[in-house]
């Protein structure tokens, strides 16, 4: 990639479970002296066994996204989907209140939203930097930030989990 077409959006994919928040955490820790907007998701367990998922913006606010106890029209798995509250927490990606955004995730519980859906793409529209992950398999949405020509997309393994949030603070530094 030439210098005059960098990428300004770097998608982190992988399996589930393979460590992609563990990744935009550690950078958003290395980062903190910066401006962030964005989320990241944080699991909801009770003893060993996961219940949900919790949004957490880099400003502090929180809301339940997905929970097994949530009734209603949008479920995914055993999970249902408070999609109004991923609307919430898709505030925090309007372009120009931050310098970088971290976004976990793109995946299949926050594109139920369509405030997220358009949210996204109005910042990955901008000129913002910024770091995301991606569900590792999906249409919509998931596919359609793939395709970007304006894009880089590295995948988490097992091997290069631990590396990764090193490599990913030097683009951000270089972007």
């Amino acid at each position: 990639m030439s210098p005059a077409s960098r990428a300004r959006v770097l998608l982190i994919t992988g399996s589930p479970g393979v460590g992609k928040t563990t990744v935009i955490r550690k950078v958003a820790a290395s980062l903190a002296g910066r401006r962030l907007g964005g989320f990241y998701t944080k699991e909801i367990r009770a003893g060993r066994e996961r219940r949900g998922f919790r949004l957490v913006t880099f400003d502090g606010r929180e809301w339940v996204m997905a929970h097994a106890d949530i009734r209603g029209p949008h479920r995914l798995g055993k999970y249902g989907v408070d999609v109004a509250a991923v609307e919430a927490a898709a505030s925090a990606l309007m372009p120009g209140r931050a310098e970088l955004y971290l976004l976990d995730e793109i995946g299949r519980m926050e594109c139920l939203s369509p405030g997220f859906v358009a949210a996204v793409r109005q910042l990955l529209d901008s000129p913002a930097t910024v770091v995301a992950t991606v569900a590792l398999h999906g249409d919509g949405l998931i596919a359609e930030v793939k395709q970007r020509a304006d894009g880089e997309i590295w995948t988490v393994t097992r091997a290069n989990r631990d590396d990764l949030p090193g490599r990913v603070v030097a683009w951000v530094q270089r972007a």
